[in-house]
């Protein structure tokens, strides 16, 4: 069975259990619409989360390579002295 026909398998279940869901009155907010909606929704807060990490992640590097240059560049210097 190939992707697409197991896709459309699972959103027409989804949408009778959403219509029975409906006849009960129990609710009427089940199916592929409302599915697709929230899996969106869900797609771009984790690429706002993604996006803060990486945000966190370069700051830090930056403080990092702030406090390193300066060692970094006295080692070189060690380096290049005892190198002659």
């Amino acid at each position: 069975m190939n992707t697409k026909k197991l896709l459309n398998t699972a959103l027409n279940g989804l949408d009778s259990i959403g219509y029975r869901l409906d006849q009960y009155g129990i609710t009427g907010k089940l199916n592929r619409h409302n599915l697709a909606a929230f899996i969106m929704l869900e797609q771009k807060h984790l690429e706002g989360e993604w996006d803060s990490i990486q945000a966190k992640f370069d700051r830090r590097r930056s403080q990092v390579d702030t406090l390193l240059k300066p060692v970094i560049s006295r080692v070189n210097q060690f380096r290049g002295a005892s190198g002659n």
